[in-house]
């Protein structure tokens, strides 16, 4: 101790071996089990004012702990260990010397390990199984370990993660604290699940878990989000519901809330998300003030070598656009990985950036446990098998310096592996294979205990009066004094409050009603896509500019109550794909905000369908967790060619779990019961009325479920396409069908033909039929919801009109659009007795063409056949 206290100031990185052989001292022995004493020969020859670290009080401290660390590491508590480090680097700038890595070399051991045996006792008991183990990154688990403790020492209370599957059930064990009996279980094939759904392979699953840290004694939150096998993909989806958790508990910084993301060095380099992920780091809407990146570079991908993956120097290029530092470290050094950690999370939680952690790794496996790696990397593999493991060079190490003994890192293996065995031994008893034991995203008291809605109803969507006017009057105002807006902009707004003193609402007013009257509720409404807060097609102006000053905004929206929640609404990047993850994250934190998603148009959503077909679709079904985003995809055929025109409904409605031959068991609560049942809901509304009432039931409603709405462009500004106040008063609800209300429903038995329909279309129709003069004989019925399909609404006006043949009619092409969805569900309503007949555009390959005359003609064509009551007759 005494060279150590005079000659700090020349200390350089040497070996734990060299600093237990220059430190170490003869000392008394002891009989076992005797209390240890300060000895009084040992005395400081170093001024107190020499030394301000290893002062009179501090170096007796340090001098205790290290002689307390000699006898047994488990004598010298990580807190005081922590204590030492922080205070040595604090004092002089640089790291504290190998002695106190060498007291802190035990934490390392135990963590490798537990990540080691954990994989080892999985290969015993199920050796022909696929887990896509860690092997040949066990430092991964340590590594993860440091930053938690680093950060939570820093003040983080809650960390978000995404992972891919290598090495998924050893994080949920030894990290996230997964009990081990539920991960043993779900190796189970015999065992049933007890919730509905699909359920999914365990190496996709994920784990809430709020637990103390043994480290610094506090509370905090682990969540690992579940993903499909699609790489990457889930990296959006942890930024989102870590900016949505940041939010609601004020943390305007990110020291309370952070993310960890985890990455293979294929997918690092390979999968463009991570880009579109990155660049969303530092955007004011976005940032989640930094994320950790930890790369488990296995130098492979899947069966592809580096050489072949990317073209640059190293994997995690990629992060270089945002000036993240990166650090490379060998992962077979486990005390180099901890200490690269512990800056990773200090830088972190300093500058609040996003850093990335490579470790530089191998697989000691094939791509699973089931694959051959010889076949297409015979060499590396050879040289492979004669690698030793990382925990036995740690501990061999370890036990040449003295540090442990082989004893104790032997007591230590063992000790883990009955605690296998113990949770191996309890796993058979399970009977049940619970899903919901994995949910990563739970709503306290948003369900019942059992998870169940408290109630099978929905209150009215409507609202008062007093409530239309009043946002009515903020949508067409400046709430700001000295304030100048665009000479344009003040003729929309004045032809707003002149709809408002009319008692009438288009498209964007609607709009405005149900997000301004949700605020009113406490309930937070999130708008995000790109150009949204304008509108594509200049419609909805929600953030004002003045035309004077610089960057000078007023959002009106956040001008209704004194009391509202707050209206966030963020133009994006030029991303889907990245955007519409972050947002499904968002929308999982809390089913009490309304999170919207808008695209450009409606074709674009098409570069994020990695989203909506893994995650959005089918979530609930695999991970028991619902979620309310709002999908707002703009769309029509308008003339202006293939790009633009087409939302592609189709791909939505043959995503959709209801079944179309079999007519379901009607109830009082038959719409509400199929709302919950589906997987989400999808609808085309024609009137702004319907579309308030849409999104306010979205909220409203006592469970959550994913809604695609298709939006239109030329009703933006129809000047039939306008609702009454009346639509919109306590005791309205939305319409999942909008009968005819003409002539034709007057005296039904006349009517010739039923013309089904969905959106824009009808305003062309209801034009044709008052062109012929056909009121009476054909009636136009809207289908509001396509899915869930409105099965009983539907038998109401087929019994109505019960001589009339039915026709279904769009304006997309027949292979395309909604018929090949709503025939056969027409169909099982009538029983099979009628045929359903359709009048559109032929089969194509583009969803519509780039001439407006041949646009013009084809929409001519169809709206001849919807309407020539003999055009069926003869046909079977």
């Amino acid at each position: 101790m005494h060279r150590l206290r005079t000659t700090v100031s020349r200390l350089r990185p040497i070996t734990a071996a060299q600093t237990v052989q220059s430190l170490s001292q003869p000392r008394p022995a002891m009989a076992e089990g005797a209390l240890r004493t300060l000895q009084p020969t040992r005395h400081l020859n170093a001024s107190v004012a020499a030394e301000p670290f290893l002062n009179g009080t501090s170096s007796n401290y340090v001098e205790e702990m290290y002689f307390a660390w000699l006898e047994n590491p488990r004598n010298v508590h990580k807190v005081s260990m922590d204590w030492m480090s922080q205070t040595w680097t604090r004092c002089f700038g640089f790291p504290p010397p190998p002695l106190l890595v060498v007291m802190r070399a035990l934490c390392p051991s135990e963590r490798l390990s537990a990540a080691l045996r954990f994989e080892e006792f999985l290969q015993r008991k199920w050796s022909s199984e696929k887990r896509f183990g860690l092997e040949g990154c066990e430092s991964l688990i340590p590594a993860l370990k440091t930053i938690i403790d680093k950060s939570s020492e820093s003040g983080v209370e809650s960390v978000i993660m995404g992972m891919p599957h290598r090495g998924r059930l050893n994080v949920l064990a030894n990290v996230i604290r997964k009990e081990l009996e539920q991960i043993f279980c779900q190796f189970d094939s015999k065992l049933e699940a007890a919730d509905e759904g699909s359920g999914d392979v365990k190496y996709h699953l994920g784990m809430y878990h709020r637990r103390i840290n043994r480290v610094t004694d506090r509370n905090i939150t682990l969540s690992l989000m579940a993903n499909p096998s699609h790489l990457e993909a889930v990296d959006p989806v942890v930024q989102g519901k870590t900016k949505a958790e940041q939010f609601y508990c004020g943390d305007t910084e990110g020291k309370r809330v952070m993310s960890i993301l985890l990455h293979g060095d294929a997918a690092f380099a390979g999968q463009g998300i991570v880009y579109e992920t990155f660049h969303l780091s530092d955007l004011p809407s976005y940032t989640t003030h930094g994320t950790i990146h930890v790369v488990v570079n296995n130098q492979i991908g899947f069966t592809t070598d580096p050489r072949m993956a990317r073209s640059s120097p190293y994997p995690t290029d990629v992060a270089r656009v945002v000036n993240a530092p990166i650090f490379h470290v060998n992962a077979d050094d486990p005390e180099a990985v901890m200490y690269v950690c512990n800056v990773a999370a200090e830088w972190r939680n300093t500058f609040h950036k996003d850093v990335v952690v490579d470790l530089v790794c191998y697989r000691r496996n094939g791509h699973n446990e089931m694959d051959e790696p010889m076949f297409t990397q015979p060499l590396m593999y050879k040289q492979i098998k004669k690698q030793k493991g990382v925990l036995q060079i740690y501990a061999e190490k370890l036990i040449a310096e003295g540090a442990v003994t082989r004893q104790e890192y032997e007591e230590e293996v063992s000790k883990y592996d009955k605690i296998c065995e113990e949770a191996y031994t309890r796993s058979k008893d399970e009977k049940i294979l619970h899903i919901k034991h994995w949910l990563d995203s739970p709503w306290p008291g948003f369900f019942t205990l059992d998870g169940q809605p408290k109630s099978m109803s929905c209150p009215s969507t409507g609202l008062s009066e007093e409530d239309l006017s009043h946002i009515g009057n903020i949508a067409s105002s400046v709430p700001m004094e000295d304030f100048t807006i665009h000479g344009g902009l003040s003729r929309i707004l004045k032809s707003r409050a002149t709809m408002v003193s009319q008692r009438l609402c288009d498209w964007a007013l609607a709009e405005y009603m149900a997000f301004g009257s949700l605020l009113k509720e406490g309930i937070h409404v999130r708008l995000s896509g790109q150009d949204v807060e304008r509108g594509t097609f200049s419609h909805r102006h929600h953030v004002l500019h003045d035309q004077n000053v610089d960057k000078r905004i007023c959002i009106p929206m956040n001008h209704i109550s004194p009391d509202q929640a707050p209206y966030t609404v963020c133009n994006s990047s030029l991303s889907e794909y990245g955007v519409l993850g972050f947002e499904l994250g968002f929308a999982m934190a809390s089913p009490n905000a309304l999170v919207l998603w808008e695209a450009q148009f409606g074709d674009f959503h098409n570069t994020a369908q990695c989203i909506i077909d893994q995650f959005i679709s089918p979530g609930q079904a695999k991970w028991v967790r619902q979620n309310g985003i709002v999908l707002l995809l703009p769309h029509g055929m308008e003339g202006m060619g293939p790009e633009h025109s087409s939302a592609r409904p189709e791909r939505f409605l043959q995503m959709c779990n209801d079944d179309p031959d079999v007519f379901p068991v009607m109830s009082e609560d038959f719409a509400m019961c199929q709302l919950y049942d589906c997987n989400w809901i999808v609808v085309n509304c024609s009137t702004p009325a319907n579309y308030f009432h849409v999104l306010r039931r979205q909220i409203l409603q006592p469970f959550r479920k994913p809604l695609i709405v298709f939006t239109p462009k030329s009703l933006l500004r129809h000047p039939e396409a306008k609702s009454s106040f009346d639509d919109m008063l306590p005791g309205t609800h939305f319409k999942r069908i909008i009968p005819d209300d003409g002539p034709a429903s007057a005296s039904p038995e006349k009517v010739k033909r039923v013309i089904f329909c969905t959106g824009k279309v009808y305003y062309e129709l209801t034009r044709e039929r008052k062109n012929r003069g056909m009121e009476d004989a054909v009636a136009i019925v809207r289908i509001e919801q396509l899915s869930p399909f409105p099965f009983d609404l539907v038998k109401v006006e087929t019994d109505r009109y019960a001589n009339a043949d039915l026709v279904w009619c769009q304006e997309e092409h027949k292979n395309q659009g909604y018929y090949d969805y709503i025939k056969p569900r027409i169909r099982t309503t009538i029983d099979r007795g009628r045929p359903v007949w359709y009048a559109g555009r032929e089969p194509a390959a583009a969803p519509a063409t780039g001439n407006k005359q041949t646009h013009l003609m084809e929409l001519q064509r169809f709206l001849d056949t919807a309407f020539n009551l003999g055009a069926f007759s003869g046909k079977q």
